[in-house]
């Protein structure tokens, strides 16, 4: 695919994209994550950017939502199913479901809405949800304390390219190797010609290098498990919880995060923590060792009597020897014993091995000393030794365990993807639940989508073109529970007529979820559907007030174009008339069915004067009336179902009746009834202007 042919990609966007692993892919999935991670890319344009791809592949034009009323329907309708999603991804990923006009489109939507609802939205797998987040790379990954050797200009590019988180150094000979040696803690030479050569420190010959990156930069693979610990854990929680098939074995995948640290280095290796706690601590363990002996040696002398002779005293004096060797001669035992305790205590206090238990008892000096002083030079090669033990260890520990996880790393990317596409399915499922929705049924060349519906003449012909049974409007802002069922089939165009508030525009709103939802590939809250495809979806809402000349001339040209135009789509307007005054708004209108009925359109135009309409229109138009049963405590009782080829009585026609029975029973206090042509009388004449 060429990323420049995606709708809405630009040169900038598609050298960003270009910088993805795999961004075909990326976009055929609709990945929105991946999407994302390209540079300068944000989740909402990654979304723009996978709508465009799905546009591209169904050769879909878009603008199925023609109007505006259209699209505020649509997005109020796709932020009731994202409000459904726990992650960030799911809200992302579902901008990829809009209404299409086509088929394949549809179908293709229609499939992972079907998977959808077969799953359970239960509120485990929800909480298991609140953590998961797409696998992102860690930062820049420095190692310090290796580098890479070679003599070879051409090798030495090929390193850092391929080894970007080590130095590369190039060298002459073996003496290059060796100056490296005292600067690194592990040297790994890439040329062939060093093996068997004799350098003093950590020097490893791999020329197999490039083949081995795991074992040579183990903190690759380790900062990407590290970095992502907590998400990876959150997934394996949802594939716990839920009816997933895992990539991989969660138990393994699960042991290998617990030995790995948030900072990438490993957990739970108790010599790797004992020779760290031993560096950590050996200043502070020679101080106190060294405290210990000066002490014990001072009180040892404090509790002595030492006598010197005359003649003692003047042959030290004579042989030069100061304090010191009378100190060896008077308490060498004494200071024997001081600092054998000492280097007892700094062996103890550091938990030293046998090998550095040898080094450590060299840290202070047999000779007789006061105050007892280390040996630096000793405590200097304890602390290298401990340096290096520990450096081997981590790198061994890490070479294993990277070694482990590096093959888990795509099934582990695959486990959060996996996680977070459930959460856009059960998305769905929720909002299904929360709607009682069910799968619409397509009618297309004559073939319903549903395979137990009937297909042939019934569906091309004789079916509705909108057939909806025990529709529940999405838009109410009702609990679903509280909202009235409605049933209504719409045919060609048509008027729909009733009573004020008795729910003429959201019966509209109703028709234009079920007819978005549906296009879009997604459950539509009725109990049952059937439609035929739609080109797009034109809804014209009520105006408040009438418009001025400019316009009422825009209003105008914008139906010329749709009643003249090839657009397949359904129409949707609401009370017209407020346009203009009202006798030239009922000529307008019916001029305008008349010119959508000779295409064969499907319209329905809500209206109060369905009557002035049909006698202007040159054809009989189809009336369906939202009937009011009658008035229940001043409050209207309707019917909220259209009526088919039925003109409603108006509200004020409901109220009159209403005066006129009550008047003629007698039951009006004040004025009561009369022969002589009393209040009775006056309701019947004014309900007899309705007939």
């Amino acid at each position: 695919m060429e990323l420049e042919s995606i709708p809405g990609v630009g040169a900038k966007t598609a050298e960003a994209l270009a910088e993805l692993e795999d961004p075909e892919a990326a976009l055929a999935a609709g990945d929105v994550a991946e999407l994302a991670s390209a540079p300068g890319i944000e989740p909402g344009r990654a979304a723009h950017i996978a709508r465009g791809a799905i546009r591209a592949e169904h050769d879909d034009p878009g603008g199925f939502c023609a109007t505006d009323r259209a699209r505020e329907i649509y997005r109020e309708l796709l932020e009731a199913v994202q409000a459904r999603a726990v992650t960030d991804y799911a809200t992302r990923r579902l901008e990829t479901f809009y209404p299409s006009r086509r088929r394949s489109r549809i179908e293709e939507a229609r499939e992972v809405t079907a998977a959808a609802l077969d799953r359970d939205p239960n509120e485990a797998v929800r909480e298991a949800l609140d953590g998961v987040e797409p696998v992102a790379e860690p930062g820049d990954v420095r190692v310090r304390e290796r580098c890479l050797a070679t003599v070879d200009a051409e090798r030495y590019s090929r390193a850092r390219e391929s080894f970007p988180e080590l130095s590369v150094e190039l060298v002459e000979d073996a003496r290059g190797l060796a100056e490296l040696a005292r600067g690194y803690a592990t040297v790994v030479a890439l040329d062939e010609r060093f093996a068997g050569v004799d350098v003093e420190g950590d020097v490893r010959v791999r020329p197999d290098a490039f083949d081995a990156p795991v074992e040579i930069v183990p903190e690759r693979p380790l900062a990407f498990f590290s970095h992502n610990r907590d998400r990876l854990r959150a997934a394996i929680g949802v594939h716990r919880e839920s009816d997933l098939e895992p990539p991989c074995d969660l138990d393994d995948l699960e042991a290998g995060l617990e030995r790995l640290e948030s900072d990438g280095t490993v957990a739970g290796d108790d010599e790797l923590d004992r020779l760290e706690r031993a560096l950590d601590d050996l200043d502070a363990a020679v101080d106190a060792a060294e405290s210990l002996a000066t002490d014990r040696l001072k009180e040892a002398i404090a509790e002595r009597d030492v006598t010197i002779e005359g003649s003692d005293l003047l042959s030290l004096v004579e042989r030069g020897a100061g304090a010191d060797s009378l100190l060896s001669r008077e308490l060498g035992d004494e200071y024997d014993a001081a600092v054998a305790a000492a280097r007892e205590r700094l062996i103890a206090d550091l938990d030293l091995a046998d090998d550095e238990a040898e080094l450590a008892r060299r840290a202070f000096p047999d000779e007789p000393t006061v105050p007892v002083t280390r040996e630096d030079e000793v405590v200097a090669r304890l602390r290298e030794s401990l340096r290096t033990a520990m450096d081997r260890r981590a790198s061994k520990r890490k070479q294993e365990l990277a070694s482990d996880l590096a093959d888990l790393r795509a099934d582990a990317e695959t486990l959060v993807r996996q996680a977070l596409e459930l959460d856009v399915e059960l998305a769905i499922a929720r909002f299904a639940a929360d709607y009682d929705c069910t799968m619409p049924e397509f009618v297309w060349g004559g073939e319903a989508t549903d395979a137990g519906a009937e297909a042939g003449a019934d569906a091309e012909g004789d079916a509705p073109d909108v057939d909806i049974e025990g529709g529940r409007s999405p838009l109410l802002d009702e609990p679903p529970e509280r909202i009235d069922p409605v049933d209504y089939a719409i045919d060609g165009v048509r008027l729909l007529s009733g009573v004020n508030s008795g729910g003429k525009t959201s019966t509209l709103d109703l028709v234009a979820s079920v007819v978005v939802l549906a296009h879009m590939g997604l459950p539509v809250p009725a109990d049952r559907v059937r439609l035929r495809r739609f080109d797009g979806l034109h809804y014209h809402a009520k105006t408040q007030g009438t418009l001025d000349a400019g316009a009422f001339e825009a209003t105008v040209r914008g139906f010329a174009d749709l009643a003249t135009g090839n657009d397949g789509g359904l129409v949707l307007v609401d009370e017209l008339e407020s346009i203009t005054e009202p006798g030239a708004s009922a000529k307008i209108i019916a001029g305008i069915l008349e010119a959508l009925a000779e295409r064969d359109a499907t319209a329905v135009f809500v209206s109060h004067l369905a009557d002035e309409i049909r006698e202007t229109a040159g054809y009989d138009v189809p009336v369906d009336g939202i009937e009011a049963v009658g008035l229940v405590d001043g409050e209207l009782e309707v019917n909220r179902s259209p009526v088919p080829d039925h003109l409603a009585r108006s509200t004020p026609e409901l109220i009159v009746e209403k005066l006129a029975t009550e008047a003629a029973a007698g039951s009006d206090g004040e004025t009561g009834a009369s022969a002589d042509g009393g209040a009775d009388t006056f309701y019947e004449r004014l309900l007899t202007k309705f007939e």
